[in-house]
């Protein structure tokens, strides 16, 4: 049986983000049975596309981007600033290869915030642009709701209950991921 490589993204590039807190312990989780990697895009080459660059190769966003999208899958772990996701997220999406980056690529999605919705607004908006390239997307979500008090970074989800359903979507994703990948 092959080994699913599976990249996570950070989607924020906030330092010390919750979202790369909870993409370490995703990573955690997954590595069981998959190579996974992160990224974060704290680590995007945002001050080469200022100007609006488009359609322009540049080199450090290429390398970027290459190494993101050699992966089987994607996990994106998204925070919800202000009712959406952060624009770092769409300019990465925007300068990825349209539409090849995520045709029929396998895509899970997981929403953390402060509030008590679990950034479901931004993790739908996102599904949305996914959707619109074609990406195949995981049907289990996760809405992290008030992950300053609700998530440990070492042990995930305080309540039981909801630590079930991530521990099943991470773990359920690498099956999914490997269905898709011998069609």
């Amino acid at each position: 049986m092959n080994v699913m490589k599976i990249h996570i993204l950070s989607s924020t590039d906030r330092s010390g983000s919750n979202a790369l807190k909870v993409s370490k312990y995703a990573k955690g989780v997954m590595s069981k049975s998959s190579d996974v990697e992160i990224f974060s895009l704290e680590d995007y080459p945002l001050h080469d596309v200022v100007g609006g660059k488009y359609g322009k190769e540049i080199e450090s966003v290429k390398s970027f981007n290459d190494q993101f999208l050699s992966a089987d899958g994607f996990l994106f772990v998204i925070p919800e600033y202000n009712g959406g996701f952060p624009g770092i997220l769409k300019v990465f999406y925007d300068y990825l290869p349209f539409p090849k980056a995520f045709q029929r690529v396998p895509v899970s999605l997981i929403g953390e915030a402060a509030g008590a919705f679990g950034a479901l607004r931004p993790v739908e908006q996102f599904a949305q642009l996914l959707s619109y390239r074609n990406a195949h997307i995981f049907p289990d979500s996760m809405y992290i709701q008030r992950v300053n008090d609700s998530f440990d970074p070492e042990d995930g989800l305080k309540s039981e209950k909801l630590q079930k359903l991530l521990l099943r979507q991470l773990n359920d994703f690498t099956d999914f991921v490997r269905k898709l990948s011998e069609i």
